[in-house]
């Protein structure tokens, strides 16, 4: 039995970010097959935000791919940085039990400086475990809300503070390779060590 990750990228960026390569080997190194992947916006285009209609063909293409990936006694995992954490938790309150859990980096739970447009209508039909990986600097929600928000997820939940960390979770001291590190052990806790 292996546990296997798909890892998807924020609305500006490709699966070549550096958040995604640091997580990735740093996944890998714990033994866990991971792969990063491009969204199906970004496959069109390379460059710019996804598109209104994007969210939806994105959904369906990473249906596709964790349907495709999926082996029989193996636990499948999504991970997203962002956009593509929102994408992966709708995709899992859409199909419960398409996947183990979600290892999400940096959830934009609401636009910068504008808390009111929360962007969890999704939440209480999550039923798939899901840890958060959450920058204390984060403009897209404090931490205070983020964990406001999750009470919310009838799954198991977990957040996960990096001291000093916007959205990129980057800007602190150790870098991308400390909080890929964090991450891991954190993955390796919260779903491994269940």
């Amino acid at each position: 039995m292996a546990d296997r990750i798909l890892l998807s990228h924020g609305a500006g960026s490709n699966r070549n970010a550096p958040l995604l390569v640091a997580v990735e080997a740093a996944l890998s190194a714990a033994g866990v097959e991971a792969e990063r992947i491009d969204l199906a916006f970004r496959r069109l285009r390379p460059g710019g935000p996804p598109r209104p209609g994007d969210a939806e063909r994105d959904r369906a293409d990473l249906r596709a791919l964790v349907e495709a990936k999926q082996a029989p006694g193996d636990r499948l995992f999504l991970g997203g940085h962002s956009y593509g954490g929102r994408q992966s938790t709708i995709l899992a309150s859409e199909f419960p039990g398409l996947i183990t859990g979600l290892l999400l980096l940096s959830y934009p739970l609401h636009p910068p400086r504008k808390p009111a447009e929360l962007r969890t209508a999704h939440f209480p039909a999550l039923r798939t475990p899901c840890l958060f990986i959450h920058g204390a600097r984060d403009p897209f929600g404090s931490n205070e809300e983020m964990t406001a928000a999750i009470a919310r997820i009838p799954a198991r939940t977990r957040i996960v503070e990096i001291p000093g960390a916007g959205h990129e979770l980057s800007r602190r001291s150790g870098g991308l390779v400390e909080v890929a590190e964090r991450a891991a052990a954190e993955f390796e806790s919260f779903f491994r060590a269940a």
